[in-house]
Parts: C-alpha cells; structure tokens; sequence
C-alpha cells in the first residue's frame, strides 16, 4: 500500500493547484490512499464546509486539522456529521468533531490520527498520554496507523515519533509549514518527517504575503496578514506500507511546482 500526505494546504493557490493534480499524482505515485491537512485552506486560516467538500471530491481521501479547526464557525455543524475530516483528539471533550477514524482502502483498514502539540502552541491535553489511549482503541481494527502530529517545536515532535515507533506505521508532522529533511524510517517501522511542508503560494511568508508580515518583525505590533497569491508548490510524503504488519518500508518527500504540474497534467492528456 501506498500512502501520500500532503502538508497544509494556504489559500486559494494552494487548494487550485492541489485539486487540479492530485488525480495525476495518485496515477504517477501509484497512491492508494490521501490524507490532507486542510486547517488553512480558506483563506489562510480555518476551512468551510465548501472547501472541504472540494479537497474530498478531488482524489482526499481524509483531511487532517489542527490549531485552526474551528475557525470558521461554519465548519462546526459539519465536523459533527463529515467523518471524513479529523480535528486533533487532545482536545477536551465537547467540542466539535472527532480526531481518530478509520477507513476502507480497498478493503484494507487504515487508521488516521490527530493530535496537537503543546509547546509554544495552546494549553490543551497530554498528546503523548492521548496517543496511549487511542492506540488502546484502535489497535484492535488495523495495524495500519498514520498520526498528523500538528506542532511548532521540532524536539516535541521528534519525540513524539520516537515514543510510538513501532506502535504506528507514520507520524508526518504539519503546522510550521516548511518542509523539512530529515525524513526516514524509525527503527521500529515508523515513517516518520518532522514537517511535511506546505501546499501554497511559494513567494510568501508561510502562505502570507511577506509585505504583510515583516511590519510585524519591526515594529512589534499587531499586523493583518494576508494570503498571498501567485504559484503555488506542493509538498508531501509517500510512505511505502506493508499491510500485513503495519509497518513502513519507505518514505519519500515530494515537491511539486506549478511548472511541474503542468508537465504532469501534459504527459497524462497525451498518453490517454
């Protein structure tokens, strides 16, 4: 089985140029299963009912969240009844949504995750005492478990991907949005990335316009930040399962440009 997860999806840019490749990637990666985090993909910050909508019916199989799930206070109602879209877990309970699932892959069960760090981000629930009990849960339907390990500090993440090496089959971390290199298999089976890196506006400041954002760096004080516009790049993992077990054989980074895509597109229309 073959697994890709695309990091967080910024803006307008970034949601155009995923939906229009992501069907030609799952041809040419040879991709039996998506996962998306989707926490910015309207307008920078949050997701709607209709984004959502559009990341699914585009070739998503699940979209993952994090600090910016309930943004958009649209999107509470329809986390209550879209499986298929997955807020961190740690959160206390009550509020809307869930953070663990699991899905039919041409009839193979895999298992997705959520969970949210707590360095320099919001004071909520234990992930690595929550991952515990989950595991405890769903450990019992598939071997095959994937956990989007939404955080800001690399060694919280790090950790975390040490802490339950063997135990899931890939923890892609999302939230800084930049992708990094140091991708691999864990010891214990784990593909693991610190961040998956990600899917919008290459000319930006994490998927803002970088005139937006430096005013803040000078002078200190609140700032608006905008989206930023223009080419957008995806990045993303592919992760190699062995189904019977579990566990990974081998992770692989992605970085797809709007030229890229466009040969991709290209090559695929001539060879139908």
């Amino acid at each position: 089985m073959r697994v890709l997860m695309v990091g967080d999806v910024v803006g307008k840019s970034g949601r155009q140029l995923l939906t229009a490749i992501l069907p030609s990637i799952r041809v040419a990666e040879r991709i039996d299963f998506v996962i998306v985090n989707g926490e910015n993909a309207a307008a920078g910050v949050g997701i709607t009912p209709e984004i959502a909508d559009q990341l699914l019916s585009h070739g998503t199989d699940v979209i993952t969240l994090g600090n910016h799930a309930w943004n958009r206070r649209e999107i509470h109602g329809y986390l209550e009844t879209q499986h298929r879209i997955l807020r961190p877990a740690n959160y206390p309970p009550g509020v809307p949504g869930c953070g663990m699932n699991t899905y039919n892959c041409r009839g193979i069960s895999v298992g997705v995750i959520v969970l949210q760090g707590r360095v320099f981000m919001e004071p909520i629930d234990d992930p690595f005492r929550t991952v515990d009990y989950l595991l405890s849960k769903i450990s019992h339907n598939t071997p095959i478990v994937f956990v989007d390990f939404h955080g800001e500090a690399t060694s919280e993440k790090q950790a975390f991907g040490y802490y339950v090496d063997g135990r899931v089959t890939g923890v892609f971390g999302t939230h800084t949005h930049v992708q990094t290199a140091d991708e691999r298999v864990l010891p214990g089976g784990t593909a693991y990335i610190t961040d998956v890196g990600m899917t919008g506006p290459v000319q930006s400041v994490i998927g803002m316009k970088y005139d937006s954002v430096i005013p803040r760096f000078l002078t200190g004080l609140p700032s608006r930040f905008d989206v930023a516009d223009g080419p957008a790049l995806v990045c993303a993992v592919v992760v190699e399962v062995r189904a019977v077990d579990g566990k990974a054989t081998s992770i692989k980074r992605l970085q797809i440009s709007q030229q890229d895509a466009d040969a991709l597109l290209h090559h695929e229309e001539t060879r139908q």
